[in-house]
């Protein structure tokens, strides 16, 4: 969905902000699950977004002279193999990968120590991720002591290596419209799979039977993986904000919170909705869920342009303190339970994180110390949440409640765009939906 010459102009821009030196940007590494099995690859993030290339075993070199004339880019990656391939699937080799990306120069990744020192020599500063990987870092300063060896027939060594990622970070912040386009179809395949738990959850069902909705949904549409660990969490379970063994039995009566979204061409959504396993909200469900909705938008509200990423974290909370007040969970005014942070002990975390091709995505928060201004193109996410463990001086009738609602957010020239819009959340929604399930007591046989 992204066109190869939108990489080739990021590598462009990139070059163009380094002004002159070499960037060293290599792709993850394959890791081993056990013995000779493999996890499934997958790439580095700043490598795919400068190359949209999907190998592992490869690294990419920008070389960036006075001006974006002078610089070039160069892929090393693995040589065509048939033999390999026979066993374990097609690779580009260097010269496909060169026409297909729209490299300057390739070359096989054997090269690479050989080339990486005449690559260095008379520049004035390698960029790379220092401090990533020790390996890499040790790698790279290896190159560089390669150069200066060299000094006395005049070449050269860097005089400075500096974080490849302060540049990376801004550019990769701000979203193009193709990657808008990329990410509303990876929350509209997200939604869909979350309309799909809650119409086939039923009390006496496995939190895992129901992930595995939610995995049927994402490859069913193309999705290549969840794009994290998804957290099916019945109950109390709910209360642990990254719970993940998903392996209890859903009660009647309980709530079932969702947090999870697929990623889709290396790109990130992130959802979480919660409901009645038996399809119906008590009271005290009711009461907490619409506290935390109204939260919610009221944050949403406060995504627009000028706002500051504080902002919606601001709306979310003054909603949800006045609701713990008007519930008898916190006691005070609002400026004093948000002063003392009595909140915290049922809202512990803040209202979103930038997301992207990484879930908790790149880009500072704060510049110069001060919230920084949202602006077109930034993509967050918003969840506010309530989670009540049981105490003394909690009303019963709340223990065990955990709820979050989680929508994935577009800054916009006007306003916001929500993406996750496809995934019921009001109470009425949810009930509808859940109302209209097979009457049957279950799909499958559960495993006693």
């Amino acid at each position: 969905m992204i066109p190869i010459q939108a990489f080739s102009e990021r590598r462009r821009r990139l070059a163009s902000q380094m002004q002159k030196g070499v960037a060293i940007i290599p792709t993850a590494p394959e890791r081993v699950r056990n013995r000779d099995a493999h996890y499934p690859y997958r790439f580095d993030s700043y490598f795919y977004y400068l190359t949209g290339f999907g190998e592992p075993e490869a690294v990419l070199v920008i070389v960036a002279g006075a001006g974006t004339d002078a610089s070039k880019s160069i892929l090393f990656c693995r040589e065509k193999n048939v033999e390999y391939e026979i066993w374990n699937g097609f690779r580009y080799g260097p010269e496909s990968a060169r026409e297909t990306f729209e490299f300057d120069e390739t070359y096989p990744i054997a090269k690479l120590d050989e080339m990486l020192p005449r690559l260095l020599a008379d520049q004035p500063a390698v960029f790379c991720a220092l401090g990533d990987d020790t390996a890499w870092d040790a790698r790279v300063i290896g190159w560089v002591n390669r150069v200066r060896q060299r000094s006395r027939s005049g070449t050269a060594a860097p005089a400075e290596i500096r974080d490849i990622r302060l540049l990376l970070d801004e550019m990769r912040l701000f979203k193009s419209t193709e990657e808008l386009q990329v990410m509303r179809r990876a929350a509209e395949i997200s939604g869909g799979a979350h309309r799909r738990a809650m119409q086939n959850t039923r009390p006496g069902m496995s939190e895992y039977e129901v992930e595995a909705e939610l995995l049927h949904e994402f490859r069913r549409h193309g999705a290549q993986a969840p794009a994290y660990t998804s957290i099916v969490a019945g109950g109390a379970n709910a209360c642990v904000l990254h719970y993940v063994e998903n392996n209890t039995r859903l009660k009647a009566g309980e709530l079932l919170l969702i947090d999870a979204g697929c990623e889709l061409d290396g790109y990130a959504a992130d959802i979480t909705r919660t409901f009645p396993v038996d399809g119906k909200f008590n009271p005290a469900q009711r009461d907490l869920y619409e506290l935390v909705l109204s939260a919610q938008a009221a944050a949403i509200n406060a995504v627009r342009p000028g706002n500051t990423w504080d902002a919606p974290h601001n709306a979310a909370l003054q909603v949800l303190v006045q609701g713990f007040i008007d519930l008898g969970l916190c006691h005070g005014s609002v400026d004093e339970v948000i002063q003392s942070e009595d909140y915290k002990r049922f809202y512990m975390h803040r209202t979103g994180h930038w997301l992207g091709l990484d879930v908790h995505d790149v880009g500072e928060y704060k510049h110069n110390g001060d919230w920084r201004p949202l602006q077109p193109g930034m993509t967050l996410t918003v969840e506010p949440g309530c989670y009540v463990r049981p105490a003394d001086n909690v009303p019963r009738h709340f223990w065990n409640i955990g709820i979050r609602i989680e929508d994935d957010v577009a800054v916009t020239e006007t306003g916001c765009e929500v993406l996750t819009g496809a995934a019921p959340k009001t109470v009425a929604e949810i009930e509808e939906l859940m109302r209209d399930r097979k009457k049957s007591k279950s799909w499958t046989k559960t495993i006693g």
